[in-house]
């Protein structure tokens, strides 16, 4: 039996799924399709191209600093991201300039949206680097892609788990990772923090929260309006959730994966090491679904 795997959308969480491909990897499961969203298109041309172990070490090995110098200071047309640092990390961890989709020894596609049209559109064949790039460009992060002739950006806003895709391409079963189950009413009830924990930036933002505290009451301080980033960052959820659910009512997959992931930020890369351990936890808790429809 052909099985693929579909990687989803989220970000930052999705440094679960190498967590997920592992254990998968542990108990004899290993897909030979797989298709990937957003940050699901990363992981995965790194599985198909044999480099996934190089992506985590150096992604687990991010802090917030090391986070940090990814991102650009002010807004251009190029997004906040950090291009050139990035694209550095993608060719030493995932594919070689140059490097096809159709060579990689794994059934492998991405998934982006076209701009003029709105519609999803399948990365098969062609440079593994700019699908990648066209898949993950989250507008006001990333500037559009041009690639075949056509401008793309962040396929989970068509398209976040791309089982449909697997399925193009093949696969009999589909082992379906949502990274979109937890997402809804996540943003502002973040648990606090102890006292004296996290690095310098954190001590100073909860000097100020002590000192300002006596002149806010709780009341007050929930009524004051969410943050520019957190407003957007809880839209982008709110789209992913809806269309998430939306498309899998659709097209099921035959095995779906929900890494418990709602605390972890839509920009926190840094928290990897984590992510990677609930994808790995996700697969032990669903063992007895999978192992039954593998036999």
């Amino acid at each position: 039996m052909k099985i693929g795997l579909a990687l989803g959308s989220g970000s930052a969480r999705g440094w679960s799924h190498i967590g997920v491909i592992e254990a998968l990897a542990e108990r004899g499961i290993h897909p030979e399709v797989v298709c990937g969203t957003s940050i699901g298109s990363l992981v995965g041309a790194a599985y198909a191209g044999g480099s996934l172990e190089c992506l985590k070490e150096r992604v687990c090995a991010l802090n917030k600093l090391h986070t940090a110098t990814y991102f650009t200071f002010g807004v251009g047309a190029g997004g906040l991201v950090n291009r050139d640092k990035l694209d550095a990390l993608f060719v030493d961890c995932v594919a070689a300039p140059g490097a096809l989709i159709e060579e990689l020894p794994i059934r492998y596609a991405a998934v982006a949206a076209e701009m003029a049209t709105g519609r999803e559109y399948w990365l098969k064949k062609g440079p593994i680097l700019p699908a990648i790039w066209a898949s993950i460009s989250l507008p006001g992060l990333f500037p559009p892609v041009r690639y075949h002739n056509r401008w793309l950006f962040d396929g989970g806003l068509v398209n976040p788990v791309p089982i449909s895709v697997c399925r193009a391409l093949g696969a009999e079963m589909v082992i379906a990772v949502n990274l979109n189950g937890e997402l809804i009413g996540r943003h502002g009830t973040r648990k606090k923090k102890a006292e004296g924990e996290g690095d310098f930036v954190d001590r100073i933002a909860a000097t100020f929260r002590h000192y300002g505290t006596p002149f806010f009451s709780a009341e007050e301080a929930s009524a004051r309006q969410p943050s520019m980033f957190g407003t957007v960052a809880c839209a982008i959820d709110i789209v992913q959730d809806r269309i998430t659910r939306s498309r899998m009512a659709g097209d099921p997959p035959d095995i779906i994966l929900t890494p418990r992931l709602g605390h972890i930020g839509l920009l926190e890369f840094y928290k990897a090491t984590e992510a990677i351990r609930e994808g790995r936890a996700c697969v032990e808790r669903m063992l007895p679904v999978i192992e039954p429809l593998l036999v």
